[in-house]
């Protein structure tokens, strides 16, 4: 089960020259974030809880992202299908854009970002797929790791149905050793990290539908198979600072959405948003 875009090998990974260490934020006027939130994500890695949408406005875009799931699954996709969401979805392009959304992602990154990536991650109810323990930054062709993300509750997600979870302050421990997944444990991905419980503690990150929460590219995070009778379902969008360079050949500076800042030569594709909506399979 593999829905994403082509990524490097692991051993194309090792053979780049990424600089894969933790940048805190530096921001003195936060436009949207506490000086308080700011030292924590420095510290913990992490915000959860943080209100965004109301409840009408929640239940408008969980409207339109149910269509857009169901017209996917009707062609042969699945509940995680909707990769790179802002290249098929101008609503999710405008989410991208959404100055609630960017106003955090600036006061963690700095003024000038990029829109880098975007994907639904909805687990049906009973849904058995687990995201194993593991890094962003490990699997991307990033350099340097000054990216977020912020992980958008389209539904209520709590320990019932599998909620992520995050390793406290393990963000702080730069690259984390992991070994390639084993078919049994039925996950999403490909990594599972090693040695979790030395990098601090696990915390339940339940949210409300309309809240987010925001971690760094080196946290490590999870979630497990929904055991629930209810669906949880999350968008993720992915920024990055602008001085952050993709290495070529695997499609991530052509995806890359200038938000704000200059890119003077050009490394990002900035591309513009889809007129209609496009489904595809993967």
């Amino acid at each position: 089960m593999r829905t994403f875009k082509t990524g490097p090998t692991p051993e194309q990974l090792r053979e780049m020259d990424r600089d894969i260490q933790f940048y805190p934020s530096t921001t003195q006027s936060p436009q949207a974030l506490t000086p308080e939130q700011i030292v924590s994500f420095n510290s913990h890695g992490y915000l959860k809880g943080l209100r965004i949408f109301d409840d009408e406005e929640i239940a408008e875009i969980r409207d339109y992202l149910d269509g857009l799931l169901a017209d996917t699954m009707a062609a042969g996709g699945s509940s995680y299908s909707i990769s790179s969401a802002h290249l098929k979805s101008g609503r999710v392009h405008d989410l991208m854009q959404d100055q609630r959304i960017v106003a955090r992602a600036q006061d963690i990154l700095g003024s000038g970002i990029v829109g880098l990536a975007s994907q639904l991650f909805c687990k049906q109810p009973h849904d058995p797929v687990t995201i194993a323990w593991h890094q962003d930054a490990s699997y991307w062709p990033l350099t340097p790791s000054r990216t977020v993300t912020i992980w958008i509750a389209i539904d209520d997600a709590d320990t019932d149905n599998s909620c992520m979870r995050f390793v406290d302050g393990s963000h702080l421990h730069s690259h984390i050793n992991y070994r390639q997944s084993e078919e049994a444990e039925n996950n999403l991905f490909t990594q599972t990290a090693l040695d979790v419980e030395r990098y601090g503690e696990c915390v339940e990150v339940e949210l409300k539908a309309g809240e987010i929460s925001m971690h760094s590219d080196l946290m490590l995070h999870s979630s497990e198979a929904n055991r629930s009778a209810r669906r949880r379902c999350g968008l993720t969008l992915r920024y990055c600072a602008t001085d952050v360079r993709a290495f070529p050949g695997f499609g991530w500076a052509e995806e890359g959405v200038l938000i704000s800042g200059e890119d003077p030569t050009g490394h990002w594709g900035n591309p513009a948003r889809p007129p209609h909506d496009l489904i595809i399979a993967v």
